[in-house]
C-alpha cells in the first residue's frame, strides 16, 4: 500500500468509522479486494480496531476505529505525505520558470525576426 493510500485510508476512517468496506472503497476510488487487503494491513499493525455497531440492526456491519498508535501513525504519514508535497512543488514552480524563460526567448526571437 502506497503512502497516499495508506494516508487517505486513515483519514477517511478517522472521519467516517462506520464506512462499509464497499463504500470505502468507492469513496478512495479502489476495489473492495484492495480495500479489504489494506484494512487486514491497517488492523494487523494495530493502528485499526474493529468493532460491531452494538445496537444496529445489522448484525454484520463494523466500525473501524483508528487507535493511539494509528493516531500517531496518521501524524507521522502526513508529516512525509506533506514534505513529499511540498518537494513536487517546488519543483513545479522550478519547471514552470524554466518554461517562461522558454516561452520569452521563442518570443523574442520572433519579434527580432519580423
Amino acid at each position: 500500500m502506497n503512502l497516499e493510500t495508506r494516508l487517505t485510508l486513515l483519514r477517511t476512517l478517522e472521519s467516517n468509522p462506520d464506512l462499509s468496506q464497499r463504500a470505502l472503497a468507492r469513496k478512495l476510488g479502489i476495489s473492495l479486494g484492495k480495500t479489504n487487503y489494506c484494512l487486514k494491513a491497517l488492523i494487523e499493525k494495530g493502528w485499526v480496531k474493529v468493532g460491531n455497531f452494538g445496537k444496529s440492526q445489522h448484525k454484520s456491519r463494523y466500525i473501524y476505529q483508528l487507535t493511539p498508535s494509528g493516531i500517531a501513525a496518521k501524524a507521522r504519514i502526513t508529516q512525509r505525505f506533506l514534505k513529499r508535497k511540498l518537494e513536487e512543488h517546488e519543483q513545479i514552480l522550478k519547471e514552470i520558470e524554466e518554461l517562461r524563460r522558454e516561452v520569452g526567448k521563442e518570443t523574442s526571437a520572433e519579434a527580432v525576426d519580423r
